[in-house]
Protein backbone atom coordinates (compact mmCIF):
# COMPACT_ATOMS: atom_id res chain seq x y z
CA UNK A 1 0.00 0.00 0.00
CA UNK A 2 2.72 2.59 -1.12
CA UNK A 3 -0.60 5.73 -1.24
CA UNK A 4 -1.22 4.61 2.47
CA UNK A 5 -1.60 7.56 4.98
CA UNK A 6 -1.22 6.80 8.37
CA UNK A 7 -2.66 8.84 11.58
CA UNK A 8 -1.14 9.41 14.74
CA UNK A 9 -2.52 5.68 16.13
CA UNK A 10 -0.99 3.82 13.15
CA UNK A 11 -4.29 3.50 11.17
CA UNK A 12 -3.82 3.15 7.44
CA UNK A 13 -6.34 4.94 4.92
CA UNK A 14 -6.04 4.72 1.34
CA UNK A 15 -7.61 8.48 0.42
CA UNK A 16 -9.05 8.48 -3.26
CA UNK A 17 -12.04 10.23 -5.24
CA UNK A 18 -15.67 10.33 -4.04
CA UNK A 19 -17.97 8.79 -6.32
CA UNK A 20 -20.71 10.60 -8.32
CA UNK A 21 -23.09 8.04 -7.02
CA UNK A 22 -22.33 8.22 -3.07
CA UNK A 23 -25.62 10.54 -2.29
CA UNK A 24 -27.65 8.24 -4.46
CA UNK A 25 -26.28 4.95 -2.89
CA UNK A 26 -27.06 6.02 0.62
CA UNK A 27 -30.37 7.29 0.02
CA UNK A 28 -31.17 3.97 -1.50
CA UNK A 29 -29.84 2.40 1.28
CA UNK A 30 -32.41 4.26 3.33
CA UNK A 31 -35.24 3.57 1.21
CA UNK A 32 -34.21 -0.21 1.52
CA UNK A 33 -33.98 -0.06 5.09
CA UNK A 34 -37.94 2.07 4.82
CA UNK A 35 -39.11 -0.98 2.67
CA UNK A 36 -39.01 -3.63 5.85
CA UNK A 37 -39.82 -1.53 8.80
CA UNK A 38 -43.26 -2.67 8.11
CA UNK A 39 -42.07 -6.05 8.70
CA UNK A 40 -41.52 -5.44 12.42
CA UNK A 41 -43.51 -2.60 13.32
CA UNK A 42 -46.54 -2.91 10.89
CA UNK A 43 -46.61 -6.49 12.17
CA UNK A 44 -46.48 -5.02 15.68
CA UNK A 45 -48.94 -2.52 15.62
CA UNK A 46 -51.12 -4.23 13.43
CA UNK A 47 -51.19 -8.04 13.86
CA UNK A 48 -50.02 -9.07 17.09
CA UNK A 49 -53.25 -9.08 18.82
CA UNK A 50 -53.23 -12.21 20.92
CA UNK A 51 -50.67 -15.55 21.61
CA UNK A 52 -50.21 -16.81 18.08
CA UNK A 53 -49.33 -13.11 16.25
CA UNK A 54 -47.14 -12.52 19.08
CA UNK A 55 -45.55 -15.49 18.69
CA UNK A 56 -44.69 -14.95 15.52
CA UNK A 57 -43.32 -11.92 15.79
CA UNK A 58 -41.10 -13.03 18.06
CA UNK A 59 -39.68 -15.90 15.97
CA UNK A 60 -39.64 -12.59 13.38
CA UNK A 61 -37.22 -10.66 15.64
CA UNK A 62 -35.30 -13.87 16.21
CA UNK A 63 -34.54 -14.71 12.58
CA UNK A 64 -33.98 -10.87 11.65
CA UNK A 65 -31.28 -10.22 14.59
CA UNK A 66 -29.48 -13.57 13.69
CA UNK A 67 -29.61 -13.33 9.77
CA UNK A 68 -27.06 -10.13 9.73
CA UNK A 69 -23.95 -11.89 11.16
CA UNK A 70 -23.19 -14.67 8.55
CA UNK A 71 -24.22 -11.96 5.67
CA UNK A 72 -21.85 -9.54 6.72
CA UNK A 73 -19.09 -12.35 7.52
CA UNK A 74 -19.24 -13.41 3.90
CA UNK A 75 -19.53 -10.01 2.21
CA UNK A 76 -16.61 -8.39 4.18
CA UNK A 77 -14.53 -11.90 2.95
CA UNK A 78 -15.27 -11.29 -0.74
CA UNK A 79 -17.44 -14.80 -1.01
CA UNK A 80 -20.81 -13.18 -1.58
CA UNK A 81 -21.87 -10.13 -3.28
CA UNK A 82 -23.48 -7.00 -1.85
CA UNK A 83 -25.55 -7.23 -4.95
CA UNK A 84 -26.64 -10.91 -4.42
CA UNK A 85 -27.69 -10.45 -1.34
CA UNK A 86 -29.62 -7.59 -1.45
CA UNK A 87 -31.25 -9.21 -4.09
CA UNK A 88 -32.69 -12.59 -1.95
CA UNK A 89 -33.49 -9.94 1.19
CA UNK A 90 -35.75 -8.28 -1.32
CA UNK A 91 -37.69 -11.49 -2.50
CA UNK A 92 -37.84 -12.93 1.12
CA UNK A 93 -38.53 -9.43 2.45
CA UNK A 94 -41.62 -9.64 0.23
CA UNK A 95 -42.48 -12.65 0.49
CA UNK A 96 -42.70 -12.02 4.55
CA UNK A 97 -45.12 -9.02 3.89
CA UNK A 98 -47.17 -11.14 1.63
CA UNK A 99 -47.75 -13.88 4.29
CA UNK A 100 -47.75 -11.20 7.27
CA UNK A 101 -51.69 -10.71 5.80
CA UNK A 102 -54.30 -11.47 8.42
CA UNK A 103 -56.16 -14.28 5.79
CA UNK A 104 -53.39 -15.99 5.45
CA UNK A 105 -52.98 -19.49 7.14
CA UNK A 106 -50.55 -20.11 10.26
CA UNK A 107 -48.18 -21.99 8.91
CA UNK A 108 -47.86 -19.71 5.65
CA UNK A 109 -47.58 -17.05 8.49
CA UNK A 110 -44.43 -18.87 10.50
CA UNK A 111 -42.59 -19.78 7.33
CA UNK A 112 -42.95 -16.75 4.71
CA UNK A 113 -43.42 -13.69 7.62
CA UNK A 114 -41.71 -15.23 10.89
CA UNK A 115 -38.78 -17.39 9.17
CA UNK A 116 -38.22 -15.98 5.30
CA UNK A 117 -38.85 -12.41 6.13
CA UNK A 118 -37.21 -11.52 9.46
CA UNK A 119 -34.09 -13.64 7.40
CA UNK A 120 -34.44 -11.20 4.46
CA UNK A 121 -34.73 -8.22 6.67
CA UNK A 122 -31.61 -8.89 8.35
CA UNK A 123 -30.01 -9.08 5.34
CA UNK A 124 -30.81 -5.87 4.19
CA UNK A 125 -30.47 -4.34 7.53
CA UNK A 126 -27.14 -5.33 7.88
CA UNK A 127 -25.86 -5.04 4.08
CA UNK A 128 -27.12 -1.30 3.69
CA UNK A 129 -25.91 -0.29 7.33
CA UNK A 130 -21.97 -1.48 6.15
CA UNK A 131 -22.44 0.25 2.77
CA UNK A 132 -23.18 3.19 3.75
CA UNK A 133 -20.22 2.96 6.63
CA UNK A 134 -17.90 2.20 4.35
CA UNK A 135 -18.81 5.21 1.82
CA UNK A 136 -19.15 7.56 5.01
CA UNK A 137 -15.54 6.60 7.13
CA UNK A 138 -15.36 10.25 8.63
CA UNK A 139 -18.78 10.21 9.73
CA UNK A 140 -20.11 6.51 9.79
CA UNK A 141 -22.42 6.53 13.00
CA UNK A 142 -24.19 10.05 11.84
CA UNK A 143 -25.00 8.43 8.26
CA UNK A 144 -25.90 5.20 9.54
CA UNK A 145 -28.45 6.58 12.25
CA UNK A 146 -30.18 8.11 9.55
CA UNK A 147 -30.92 5.03 7.69
CA UNK A 148 -31.92 3.11 10.54
CA UNK A 149 -34.29 6.00 11.44
CA UNK A 150 -35.74 4.79 8.16
CA UNK A 151 -36.40 1.75 9.82
CA UNK A 152 -38.20 2.85 12.32
CA UNK A 153 -40.34 5.79 10.69
CA UNK A 154 -40.94 3.50 7.69
CA UNK A 155 -44.06 1.98 9.06
CA UNK A 156 -46.07 5.13 9.71
CA UNK A 157 -47.55 4.85 6.02
CA UNK A 158 -48.92 1.54 6.59
CA UNK A 159 -50.29 2.33 9.96
CA UNK A 160 -52.06 5.41 8.27
CA UNK A 161 -53.98 3.60 5.95
CA UNK A 162 -55.00 0.87 8.40
CA UNK A 163 -56.47 3.78 11.00
CA UNK A 164 -58.27 4.67 7.86
CA UNK A 165 -59.45 1.88 6.07
CA UNK A 166 -59.08 -0.95 8.82
CA UNK A 167 -60.39 -3.29 6.52
CA UNK A 168 -57.84 -2.91 4.13
CA UNK A 169 -54.66 -4.24 5.97
CA UNK A 170 -53.83 -7.04 3.89
CA UNK A 171 -53.75 -5.25 1.01
CA UNK A 172 -51.54 -2.78 2.48
CA UNK A 173 -49.55 -5.74 3.27
CA UNK A 174 -49.75 -6.67 -0.19
CA UNK A 175 -49.18 -3.30 -1.73
CA UNK A 176 -46.08 -2.64 0.70
CA UNK A 177 -44.75 -6.13 -0.62
CA UNK A 178 -44.41 -4.89 -4.14
CA UNK A 179 -42.70 -1.67 -2.74
CA UNK A 180 -40.41 -3.27 -1.23
CA UNK A 181 -39.44 -5.89 -4.17
CA UNK A 182 -39.03 -2.72 -6.64
CA UNK A 183 -36.87 -0.31 -3.68
CA UNK A 184 -34.64 -2.90 -2.26
CA UNK A 185 -34.32 -4.33 -6.18
CA UNK A 186 -32.99 -1.40 -7.02
CA UNK A 187 -30.73 -0.75 -4.19
CA UNK A 188 -29.20 -4.19 -5.15
CA UNK A 189 -28.57 -2.91 -8.38
CA UNK A 190 -26.49 0.26 -7.08
CA UNK A 191 -25.45 -0.54 -4.21
CA UNK A 192 -21.50 -1.17 -3.39
CA UNK A 193 -19.06 -1.49 -0.89
CA UNK A 194 -16.15 0.92 -0.99
CA UNK A 195 -12.36 -0.36 -1.47
CA UNK A 196 -10.50 -1.31 2.17
CA UNK A 197 -9.09 1.46 3.71
CA UNK A 198 -11.28 4.26 1.32
CA UNK A 199 -11.29 7.19 2.77
CA UNK A 200 -12.84 10.79 0.92
CA UNK A 201 -9.83 12.74 -0.44
CA UNK A 202 -11.25 15.73 0.56
CA UNK A 203 -10.99 15.08 4.51
CA UNK A 204 -7.71 14.65 5.45
CA UNK A 205 -7.47 11.53 7.43
CA UNK A 206 -4.63 12.27 10.18
CA UNK A 207 -6.06 16.09 10.87
CA UNK A 208 -9.49 13.87 11.22
CA UNK A 209 -7.73 11.80 13.69
CA UNK A 210 -6.18 14.21 16.04
CA UNK A 211 -9.65 16.51 15.90
CA UNK A 212 -9.65 17.29 19.50
CA UNK A 213 -13.23 18.67 19.93
CA UNK A 214 -14.01 15.28 17.99
CA UNK A 215 -12.25 13.27 20.53
CA UNK A 216 -13.34 14.88 23.29
CA UNK A 217 -16.70 14.05 22.90
CA UNK A 218 -16.60 10.45 20.65
CA UNK A 219 -12.80 8.99 21.69
CA UNK A 220 -11.70 6.44 19.77
CA UNK A 221 -10.66 2.51 20.41
CA UNK A 222 -7.33 1.76 22.70
CA UNK A 223 -6.41 -0.18 19.17
CA UNK A 224 -8.34 -2.06 16.63
CA UNK A 225 -10.66 -5.40 18.65
CA UNK A 226 -11.14 -8.16 16.45
CA UNK A 227 -14.28 -10.56 17.22
CA UNK A 228 -12.83 -13.21 19.64
CA UNK A 229 -10.91 -10.05 21.26
CA UNK A 230 -14.22 -8.07 21.52
CA UNK A 231 -16.19 -11.26 22.70
CA UNK A 232 -13.56 -11.42 25.48
CA UNK A 233 -14.20 -8.19 27.00
CA UNK A 234 -17.03 -7.34 29.99
CA UNK A 235 -17.79 -4.34 27.77
CA UNK A 236 -20.02 -6.14 24.58
CA UNK A 237 -22.15 -8.47 26.96
CA UNK A 238 -23.51 -5.12 28.68
CA UNK A 239 -23.78 -3.45 25.20
CA UNK A 240 -25.93 -6.80 24.73
CA UNK A 241 -27.66 -6.53 27.40
CA UNK A 242 -28.60 -2.89 27.07
CA UNK A 243 -30.34 -3.47 23.50
CA UNK A 244 -32.02 -6.88 25.10
CA UNK A 245 -33.40 -4.94 27.47
CA UNK A 246 -34.49 -1.58 25.59
CA UNK A 247 -35.26 -3.86 22.83
CA UNK A 248 -37.76 -5.47 24.59
CA UNK A 249 -39.76 -2.43 25.81
CA UNK A 250 -39.62 -0.94 22.62
CA UNK A 251 -41.39 -3.67 20.98
CA UNK A 252 -44.02 -3.74 23.64
CA UNK A 253 -44.95 -0.26 23.51
CA UNK A 254 -46.14 -0.23 19.71
CA UNK A 255 -48.10 -3.10 20.87
CA UNK A 256 -49.38 -1.57 23.82
CA UNK A 257 -50.24 1.59 22.46
CA UNK A 258 -51.75 0.13 19.59
CA UNK A 259 -54.11 -1.49 21.96
CA UNK A 260 -55.49 1.38 22.87
CA UNK A 261 -57.15 1.97 19.52
CA UNK A 262 -55.84 4.96 18.64
CA UNK A 263 -53.98 4.78 15.70
CA UNK A 264 -52.98 8.44 15.45
CA UNK A 265 -50.53 7.86 18.68
CA UNK A 266 -49.08 4.63 17.14
CA UNK A 267 -48.04 6.43 14.09
CA UNK A 268 -46.38 9.29 16.24
CA UNK A 269 -44.60 6.38 18.75
CA UNK A 270 -43.32 4.33 15.48
CA UNK A 271 -42.28 7.98 13.73
CA UNK A 272 -40.38 9.14 16.70
CA UNK A 273 -38.97 6.11 17.31
CA UNK A 274 -37.11 6.63 13.53
CA UNK A 275 -36.83 10.42 13.75
CA UNK A 276 -35.35 10.09 17.25
CA UNK A 277 -32.18 7.74 15.88
CA UNK A 278 -31.13 10.95 13.59
CA UNK A 279 -31.58 13.55 16.49
CA UNK A 280 -29.70 11.49 18.97
CA UNK A 281 -26.77 10.47 16.80
CA UNK A 282 -25.94 14.55 16.28
CA UNK A 283 -26.53 14.89 20.09
CA UNK A 284 -24.16 12.56 20.60
CA UNK A 285 -21.66 13.92 18.58
CA UNK A 286 -21.36 17.47 20.92
CA UNK A 287 -22.42 15.85 24.60
CA UNK A 288 -21.25 12.50 24.07
CA UNK A 289 -22.30 8.52 23.69
CA UNK A 290 -23.20 7.85 26.87
CA UNK A 291 -24.22 10.87 28.01
CA UNK A 292 -27.11 10.80 25.49
CA UNK A 293 -27.61 7.09 25.60
CA UNK A 294 -28.27 7.39 29.05
CA UNK A 295 -30.77 10.46 28.26
CA UNK A 296 -32.11 8.28 26.14
CA UNK A 297 -32.72 5.19 27.68
CA UNK A 298 -34.21 7.55 31.34
CA UNK A 299 -36.83 8.70 28.39
CA UNK A 300 -37.88 5.07 27.92
CA UNK A 301 -38.29 4.85 31.49
CA UNK A 302 -40.14 7.98 31.92
CA UNK A 303 -42.64 6.52 29.02
CA UNK A 304 -43.27 3.36 30.35
CA UNK A 305 -44.33 5.26 33.46
CA UNK A 306 -46.66 7.74 31.74
CA UNK A 307 -47.89 4.70 29.51
CA UNK A 308 -48.92 2.78 32.85
CA UNK A 309 -50.70 5.88 34.74
CA UNK A 310 -52.97 5.70 31.07
CA UNK A 311 -53.91 2.53 31.28
CA UNK A 312 -54.31 2.21 35.39
CA UNK A 313 -56.98 5.17 35.42
CA UNK A 314 -58.13 4.26 31.68
CA UNK A 315 -57.51 7.92 30.20
CA UNK A 316 -59.37 7.84 26.88
CA UNK A 317 -57.07 7.67 23.71
CA UNK A 318 -56.57 11.27 23.43
CA UNK A 319 -56.07 12.18 26.44
CA UNK A 320 -52.52 14.22 27.67
CA UNK A 321 -50.85 11.06 29.69
CA UNK A 322 -51.16 9.14 26.19
CA UNK A 323 -49.56 11.43 24.51
CA UNK A 324 -46.66 12.22 26.80
CA UNK A 325 -46.15 8.62 27.03
CA UNK A 326 -45.88 7.76 23.52
CA UNK A 327 -43.58 10.98 23.18
CA UNK A 328 -41.22 10.17 25.84
CA UNK A 329 -41.72 6.26 24.46
CA UNK A 330 -40.73 7.22 21.36
CA UNK A 331 -37.82 9.73 21.78
CA UNK A 332 -36.24 6.36 23.85
CA UNK A 333 -37.78 3.95 21.96
CA UNK A 334 -35.16 3.62 18.62
CA UNK A 335 -32.24 5.63 19.44
CA UNK A 336 -30.28 4.05 21.32
CA UNK A 337 -29.78 0.99 18.32
CA UNK A 338 -27.47 3.62 16.29
CA UNK A 339 -25.88 5.28 19.87
CA UNK A 340 -25.04 1.23 20.72
CA UNK A 341 -23.38 0.97 17.15
CA UNK A 342 -21.50 4.12 17.04
CA UNK A 343 -20.01 2.70 20.80
CA UNK A 344 -18.78 -0.72 19.26
CA UNK A 345 -16.97 1.85 16.79
CA UNK A 346 -15.42 3.92 20.10
CA UNK A 347 -14.69 0.57 21.93
CA UNK A 348 -13.61 -2.08 19.41
CA UNK A 349 -12.31 -0.14 16.73
CA UNK A 350 -13.58 0.95 13.27
CA UNK A 351 -11.79 -2.32 11.28
CA UNK A 352 -14.06 -5.38 12.21
CA UNK A 353 -17.50 -2.73 13.83
CA UNK A 354 -19.30 -4.35 11.37
CA UNK A 355 -18.99 -7.83 12.58
CA UNK A 356 -18.65 -6.73 16.71
CA UNK A 357 -22.00 -4.74 16.11
CA UNK A 358 -24.09 -7.69 14.72
CA UNK A 359 -22.93 -9.83 17.46
CA UNK A 360 -24.32 -7.32 19.85
CA UNK A 361 -27.47 -6.13 17.79
CA UNK A 362 -27.84 -10.08 17.47
CA UNK A 363 -29.18 -10.16 21.56
CA UNK A 364 -32.38 -8.52 19.79
CA UNK A 365 -33.36 -12.12 19.67
CA UNK A 366 -33.62 -12.28 23.08
CA UNK A 367 -35.52 -8.68 23.31
CA UNK A 368 -38.38 -10.04 21.10
CA UNK A 369 -38.74 -13.34 23.22
CA UNK A 370 -38.53 -10.67 26.69
CA UNK A 371 -41.45 -8.14 24.29
CA UNK A 372 -43.71 -10.95 23.52
CA UNK A 373 -43.70 -12.37 27.70
CA UNK A 374 -43.92 -8.77 28.40
CA UNK A 375 -46.75 -8.30 25.60
CA UNK A 376 -48.97 -11.84 26.51
CA UNK A 377 -48.65 -10.67 30.53
CA UNK A 378 -50.03 -6.69 29.53
CA UNK A 379 -53.09 -8.84 27.96
CA UNK A 380 -53.85 -9.65 31.88
CA UNK A 381 -52.32 -6.78 32.98
CA UNK A 382 -50.92 -3.95 31.16
CA UNK A 383 -49.88 -2.02 34.06
CA UNK A 384 -47.84 -5.28 35.22
CA UNK A 385 -46.02 -5.21 32.20
CA UNK A 386 -45.14 -1.60 31.84
CA UNK A 387 -43.87 -1.99 35.37
CA UNK A 388 -41.46 -4.33 34.17
CA UNK A 389 -40.60 -2.47 31.42
CA UNK A 390 -39.86 0.37 33.67
CA UNK A 391 -37.31 -1.33 35.60
CA UNK A 392 -35.61 -2.81 32.21
CA UNK A 393 -35.16 0.38 30.84
CA UNK A 394 -34.06 1.76 34.33
CA UNK A 395 -31.23 -0.89 34.43
CA UNK A 396 -29.25 -0.10 31.43
CA UNK A 397 -30.26 3.62 32.32
CA UNK A 398 -28.00 3.74 35.23
CA UNK A 399 -25.75 0.74 33.65
CA UNK A 400 -24.62 2.93 30.76
CA UNK A 401 -22.62 5.97 32.31
CA UNK A 402 -20.02 3.10 33.63
CA UNK A 403 -19.53 1.70 30.68
CA UNK A 404 -15.78 1.60 29.68
CA UNK A 405 -13.40 1.63 26.44
CA UNK A 406 -11.68 -1.77 26.66
CA UNK A 407 -8.27 -1.56 26.86
CA UNK A 408 -7.55 2.04 28.81
CA UNK A 409 -6.17 1.72 32.05
CA UNK A 410 -8.17 2.03 35.30
CA UNK A 411 -6.51 5.29 36.29
CA UNK A 412 -7.98 6.91 32.84
CA UNK A 413 -11.04 8.42 32.97
CA UNK A 414 -13.16 6.57 30.59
Amino acid sequence: MENAVRDWRGRSYLPGPVPADRTRMFWLAWGAMAAISPLQYGYAALLAKEATGLTLLAVWIACQAAGALPALHLVRRGRLGVRVCLAAGAVLSALGLAAAAPSGPSLIALVGYALLGGLGAGLVYGICGEVVSSWYPERPAARVGLITGAFGYGAVPVLVWAGIAPDATATAFLVVAAVAVAVIGTAARHLRLAPALWWPDGVDPRSHALDAARLRTTPEAAKQFGLTQALRTRTLPALALILTCAGAVSVLDVIVVAGTGSWGAVAVLVALNGASRSVAMRCSELFGRRRVLAAVLTALTAGQLLLAATVQHATPGSGPLLWSGVVAAGLGGGAFYPLLASLVREFFGVERAGEIHAVVYSAKALAGVAAVALALLALSSAVTALGVATALAALPALATPRLRIPGLPATIPP
